[in-house]
């Protein structure tokens, strides 16, 4: 399995399990394993940022990382799986420090 080096999968150990097909034949599934979200408790935030009507987090991201491809940093800094929950107006997003699993 190939994912950008950007991707937050991209450290994930990848794994392989051989199974039985419905005709009985053998199967290999590639996967990775879980990925582990890094634990940023007791750690300052860089800067909090307060979302306005229309922001959107890839410009956010862009803005504060440089790369909005790193969307996923905020949401494990903010301990949300779905980046929309960052998105809500008034919400205050802790923007931290780059971190990299691995």
């Amino acid at each position: 399995m190939a994912f950008d080096p950007a991707s937050r999968y991209y450290p994930v150990e990848s794994a392989e399990i051989t199974v039985a097909g419905p005709g009985g034949e053998q199967r290999t599934i590639a996967y990775k394993r879980r990925r582990v979200i890094p634990s940023y408790e007791g750690q300052p935030a860089m800067v909090e940022h307060r979302v306005s009507e229309g922001e959107r987090l890839d410009n956010l991201t862009a803005r504060y990382t440089g790369d909005p491809a790193q969307f996923w940093m905020l949401c494990d800094a903010n301990e949300v799986l779905r980046p929309s929950e960052l998105e809500a107006v008034g919400r205050v997003i802790r923007i931290m420090m780059a971190r990299r699993q691995g």
